[in-house]
């Protein structure tokens, strides 16, 4: 989930802050805190009477709620790079983004060890699937969710080649944890090599699997290189929604909801999810761009236009699902499983 910073935030928007019980959110500690790059910070975040966190696979991520100085709140998600298996602290790398709006600079500047933080339950929307070689790809603090790849890939035997670019070797996250994995990871600093050489991805590799973290120009870069692959076999984790033509339909449409089999019309100027809450039918949200994954809804009838960033076109045929802050509907009425 970037444009051409490499920031892992979804939400630069303010939004409130989830309620006490919220399905999904806990408090945890900030058990430490460091500089692993230049401009990246890691933070250790603990269930503070040594409880259980959720699990969580390799590709989760996790959402924070900062505190704002308007005493609002943001929502950032970040991908999780720590040990899956410990059952009491989640971690995350932070890249202090020159144009946050706020989120980024308050973990780098404010965020001291002991304070508390409210975490979302981890998601999932890059899963790792099975493989004979896996091609990974990273690009800046892309890194971070490919680092629990390679765990996994290494205790699964299969193989696999990490292809690591950055603006320079300072700015690269988990250099030193790299290194022990030899001539196994590529790592390519733009000011001493340029971009990334993609020419590896030109000849699809039978039951190989390409998984790519970065900035908005290495998706394309990659996503280019890699045409002749199918395309459920690349796999792209993005952080800002990709850029999009205009919704295929401007007129309303009607909802269905086949639980309470009420009947809601979404207008030209509205979203989804927005006429759903309108009408007081709630639905958890996060990013408000098709990015997080959180507000993902069961389609049973009619053809969702797809206006998300994390549906393949496999999954995008199939109908069977949308994300609702920012998909449409192709047809006259959806029939929604709520």
């Amino acid at each position: 989930m970037t444009t051409t910073s490499d920031s892992l935030s979804v939400d630069e928007s303010s939004t409130s802050r989830p309620a006490a019980g919220h399905p999904g959110i806990q408090s945890l500690r900030v058990a430490r805190k460091e500089v692993i790059a230049d401009g990246v910070v890691r933070l250790r975040l603990e269930e503070p009477r040594n409880g259980r966190v959720p699990d969580w696979a390799p590709g989760s991520h996790i959402e924070l709620v900062l505190p704002t100085a308007d005493a609002g709140y943001l929502s950032r998600h970040y991908s999780l790079c720590g040990d899956r298996w410990d059952p009491h602290a989640y971690e995350v790398a932070v890249l202090n983004e020159p144009n946050s709006k706020g989120g980024s600079r308050y973990i780098h500047d404010q965020l001291a060890v002991g304070d508390m933080l409210t975490v979302g339950t981890p998601r999932n929307n890059f899963h790792l699937t099975q493989a004979t070689r896996y091609e990974f790809i990273a690009g800046g603090i892309g890194i971070t969710p490919i680092m629990t790849m390679i765990v996994a890939a290494e205790q699964l035997g299969i193989d696999w080649h990490l292809h690591y670019g950055g603006r320079t070797r300072a700015s690269m996250a988990f250099l030193g944890e790299l290194a022990e994995y030899g001539d196994k990871v590529t790592i390519w600093p733009q000011d001493e090599n340029g971009h990334l050489n993609l020419a590896f991805l030109n000849e699809p590799l039978d039951g190989g699997r390409v998984y790519c973290c970065g900035p908005e120009p290495l998706l394309n870069a990659v996503a280019g290189a890699a045409a002749a692959w199918p395309s459920w076999a690349v796999r792209f984790e993005r952080f800002v929604p990709a850029t999009l033509p205009a919704p295929v339909r401007t007129e309303p449409f009607e909802l269905e909801l086949a639980l309470s089999k009420r009947r809601i019309t979404v207008g030209t100027e509205e979203t989804v999810l927005s006429a759903l809450s309108d009408a007081g039918v709630r639905v958890l949200s996060s990013c408000n761009e098709g990015v997080c994954g959180t507000c993902e809804v069961g389609v049973l009838r009619g053809t969702p236009e797809h206006r998300d960033s994390l549906l393949n076109e496999g999954e995008r045929a199939k109908n069977d699902r949308m994300f609702v802050c920012v998909s449409r509907a192709i047809t006259d009425r959806l029939v929604l499983d709520l």
